[in-house]
């Protein structure tokens, strides 16, 4: 099942081991039980500090879990990890005995003062490409928490369940029977939902890095992030990078054939180059974390960012680079739905939907490509537009429309995304002339539809800087030709400033820019 070349690679992973690991494999009469005892066979013959071992218990589905030194890890999976899941256990394997790219001290002390018991269970899909870090996270949290318990489900082997609590989005987070969370998420956000739902006892005295000053701080570990670092540290100055995730949106990014001189590559491939790039530098990385605010002394020429940590940060020279996020429609019913429904990401939700109708709300490239995929899964996809034109690329409207299963609506403003309580029924819309009348003069118009798929672009990630630099009507932040701000020592670049055209080639480029710009003001200052 696995190659020689797989293999060799986790024979080296495991050989860092120094726990014995156990693969403790329930007893099924499930005509897939035999696949998942080949895969958990073969990989525990890669090293010999892992084992399978058949367990006395028996389940209706193909089932393990893992023990470290014969003690239970809290970390089991109801399916097969295969696919992209496969890593998933890898990494569990890894994690449990705390090895492998684990978060700082201050993190960890979060993760260890969440309030217990916690037991999850995420619904996934092996065809999901965010499955999976969702799964190593809450896995990688199992393994420092004492009393959490988290289960991978593949959603495909269990339909009762899954039916019984209308889980209709991956990957989906449930304690119990109350949904936690639904779709993508980043280490601080699955922590953050954590701490409100579960609680937490305080850790204030557990932060380690309380008021660090450097010559320049980076906020935002995107292409344009970790660009602005690197060049700010091969200029010699002090910095450190503050961000939720490397590699930012990159994370979520599929195909990438625009990147010159790389004929194709992913998201995930690139993210991963730049933080081993970055890596190679003297840069303090402060990852998982999210600012506050900032404030600065016009008199002392100094800048502090509060974290949500409570850390405190000080630097001459900062430079923005927090990106841009998700916009939602903000209409009735959206969060409600989400989950049963309403989805951000085709490539994760669309096959849950096969043999439907659904919607795409959005005309540009990312709505008419969305719609592209679905078609290829669904009965049927209609794309909603508000303005009168589509703003994709010809190419891609053009093969849209040769599709027989797919149809355009233009001039359309959604109202609401209705449903019975449990899942999506239909939309109601309008026309954008009627927004300004009276609401029973609007002629309001209905859509049934199984699905909602939101694809309406990206809002940028600078709330915290409403009252401290000038933003443009769209709440990017201006900046001049050298990606001065309207606050000396505060740079911006990539997606949450006022560059033209948001790409990852662009951003790369603006975010060296601004580092010189920040270093030849500094010499001249």
């Amino acid at each position: 099942m696995l190659s020689q070349n797989i293999k060799d690679t986790l024979n080296q992973h495991f050989a860092k081991l120094n726990a014995k690991i156990q693969l403790v494999c329930s007893a099924s009469d499930h005509p897939k039980q035999g696949e998942l005892e080949q895969l958990l066979q073969s990989t525990a013959a890669c090293h010999n500090h892992v084992e399978f071992i058949q367990g006395s218990d028996s389940t209706s589905l193909p089932s393990f879990r893992i023990q470290k030194n014969l003690k239970d890890t809290g970390i089991s999976f109801t399916g097969i990890p295969s696919g992209h899941e496969f890593s998933s256990l890898v990494l569990a394997i890894l994690n449990c005995d705390h090895i492998g790219q684990l978060p700082d001290d201050t993190i960890i002390a979060r993760i260890k003062n969440l309030q217990g018991p916690i037991n999850l269970k995420t619904f996934i899909s092996l065809s999901c490409t965010n499955c999976p870090l969702i799964v190593q996270t809450l896995n990688l949290f199992t393994s420092f928490h004492p009393s959490m318990n988290h289960t991978m489900i593949d959603g495909s082997l269990a339909p009762e369940e899954r039916e019984r609590l209308q889980v209709s989005s991956v990957p989906s987070v449930y304690h119990g029977d109350q949904l936690i969370h639904a779709g993508r998420a980043t280490v601080l956000e699955l922590l953050e939902k954590l701490e409100q739902h579960f609680g937490h006892a305080p850790c204030d005295e557990l932060v380690d890095r309380q008021n660090r000053s450097y010559d320049l701080v980076v906020v935002g570990g995107g292409p344009a992030g970790i660009s602005a670092a690197i060049y700010s540290s091969r200029k010699g100055l002090s910095t450190a990078l503050i961000t939720e995730t490397l590699g930012g949106q990159l994370n979520e990014t599929v195909g990438i054939e625009n990147f010159i001189s790389i004929i194709y590559t992913e998201g995930k491939q690139l993210a991963a180059q730049l933080s081993a790039h970055i890596k190679e530098y003297p840069v303090d990385i402060l990852e998982h974390r999210r600012v506050e605010s900032l404030t600065y002394d016009d008199n002392q020429n100094m800048k502090e960012l509060q974290l949500t940590t409570g850390e405190i940060v000080t630097a001459p020279s900062v430079i923005i680079a927090s990106g841009a996020r998700w916009r939602e429609l903000g209409v009735t019913g959206e969060k409600k739905y989400l989950g049963k429904g309403v989805a951000y990401c085709p490539h994760c939700d669309g096959p849950y939907f096969k043999g439907q109708d659904v919607i795409v709300v959005g005309g540009g490239n990312s709505g008419i490509e969305a719609a592209l995929d679905l078609s290829n899964i669904v009965k049927s996809v209609t794309v909603f537009e508000f303005q009168k034109e589509l703003k994709a690329d010809k190419v891609l409207v053009d093969v849209l429309q040769s599709r027989a299963n797919a149809q355009i609506i233009t001039s359309a403003a959604i109202q609401s995304i209705e449903g019975d309580g449990s899942k999506v029924t239909h939309i109601t819309y309008v026309h954008p002339d009627d927004l300004n009348k009276a609401s029973d003069e609007q002629k309001v118009m209905t859509f049934p539809t199984a699905a909602v798929f939101i694809q309406i672009g990206l809002i940028p990630n600078s709330h915290f800087l409403k009252d401290v630099v000038a933003l443009s009507p769209m709440g990017e932040i201006n900046i001049d030709a050298k990606n001065r701000t309207s606050v000396k020592g505060i740079y911006a670049t990539g997606d949450v400033s006022t560059i033209p055209y948001k790409q990852i080639i662009i951003s790369m480029g603006e975010g060296a820019k601004a580092a010189l710009a920040a270093y030849e003001d500094r010499l001249t200052s």
